[in-house]
């Protein structure tokens, strides 16, 4: 590994565990170093991750390695079983096991049947040879495959959202926003909120949903597998501003097949406006007369920054600035991978206009930490209820965080 200055692209490892550690009645198992899960327990109740799935490590030592013992987890199974009593023990590998060689697969078939009223799911990709957002990936097409039970449709149409992971910046509050739009736009309620806010119950009744909402590529695999095996119809994309969002909304009702409540949509769209109305004519001003102000910098998710260089530029009128993604896989013409040395010298070389992105590079770069819309982040994230950046609320907290950047340079 090389040497960073800052927080370097997160492993499949992490990936794994920013997936998982939201399901509640379920408990995770980390067969590696007993310091890896207190950071990332620490990291998570940061992020506002709480009383969801219970973390634990096994600790392992020289003998563990050279010899391959596995006795320090089963001991360390049979302790949670009994103390929590899971109805799914998730097994993940740190590092080392994974260099090894550790087949966890092979370890939960032998250990499975002294736990018959537990299931034990192994993960890979507890290596280095995988970016985080592999690890998403992976962990959710393995959750759709192994967890759903053969149920029928729920009598009244539901819907499961596919990809809000506490990996995403404010992922609570933008899966809040979507889901406030669709019950009130359709009339339908979630079936299964993978995997921000859901139980393993609920992740079993997932085949039940009229449609499968995937809010970032990771989750489409899951999706493809879901609509093999149930029929589920999936929509990828996520929902920025007043246009993006009734766009989503009408490709929702054309792919589930489902009326739309248009006086929703349109008091949605009349509140967004006259909410914005007070800002418009001085932000037509900064783009006129000062287009250099007006220029929108992004840094993130690919999906994330794709739908808000959308709204900014798209609706609010504002020039295109330097925009990358931070997944090497997800790099295109309009939105390439940047490294650390190359996204710190593009902030460095477009000094003037709005920059969102992760909180560590605004801190780093003197610039605005409010404007953040990834991670790394530098803050506590404690309070789940914070504005969304999706949907018409998020166009509205969107557009005022950059008004007040203009009143505060």
């Amino acid at each position: 590994m090389g040497l960073h200055r800052f927080k370097p692209l997160p492993s499949g490892r992490m990936g794994i565990l920013w997936t998982l550690a939201t399901i509640q009645n379920a408990a995770l198992i980390e067969f590696g170093c007993m310091g890896h899960m207190l950071y990332s327990g620490v990291t998570l109740k940061r992020a506002g991750v709480h009383d969801a799935c219970k973390l634990y490590s096994t600790h392992i030592d020289e003998t563990d390695i050279v010899l391959g013992g596995t006795e320090r987890l089963y001991h360390t199974i049979a302790h949670v079983v009994q103390r929590d009593q899971p109805r799914v023990i998730f097994l993940v590998p740190s590092s080392i096991p994974e260099i090894i060689g550790t087949d966890l697969a092979a370890i939960c078939e032998e250990f499975q049947p002294e736990f018959p009223g537990t299931h034990l799911l192994p993960f890979g990709y507890g290596g280095f040879q995988v970016t985080q957002h592999r690890g998403v990936q992976e962990t959710l097409w393995q959750l759709a495959t192994t967890l759903p039970l053969p149920v029928s449709r729920t009598t009244q149409p539901t819907f499961n959202i596919i990809g809000s992971c506490a990996d995403l910046f404010r992922f609570q509050a933008d899966a809040g926003e979507m889901i406030r739009l669709i019950t009130g736009a359709f009339g339908i309620q979630p079936l299964c909120i993978m995997t921000s806010n859901t139980t393993i119950e609920a992740i079993e009744q997932m085949g039940g949903a009229h449609l499968n909402l995937v809010i970032r590529r990771e989750g489409e695999p899951a999706a493809k597998h879901l609509k093999q095996r149930f029929g589920t119809p999936y929509l990828l994309g996520r929902p920025y501003g007043l246009e993006g969002s009734r766009r989503w909304l009408e490709a929702i009702a054309n792919i589930a097949g489902l009326p739309v409540n248009d006086a929703f949509v349109k008091a949605e769209q009349e509140i967004t406006r006259k909410q914005l109305a007070p800002a418009m004519p001085g932000l037509r001003h900064i783009i006129r007369a000062h287009p250099a102000e007006a220029m929108l910098s992004l840094g993130g998710h690919a999906d994330v920054v794709s739908g808000i260089l959308g709204f900014g530029c798209g609706e609010l009128g504002l020039a295109k600035g330097t925009c990358w993604c931070d997944c090497p896989d997800m790099g295109t013409e309009e939105i390439p991978y940047f490294s650390e040395d190359e996204w710190s010298q593009a902030i460095q070389e477009q000094a003037s206009g709005y920059l969102m992105a992760s909180g560590e590079a605004l801190e780093w770069a003197g610039r605005n930490r409010e404007l953040q819309i990834s991670n790394p982040d530098t803050k506590w994230r404690l309070y789940p209820y914070d504005p969304p950046l999706t949907g018409f609320r998020g166009a509205v907290h969107l557009t005022n965080l950059l008004m007040n950047e203009e009143i505060e340079d």
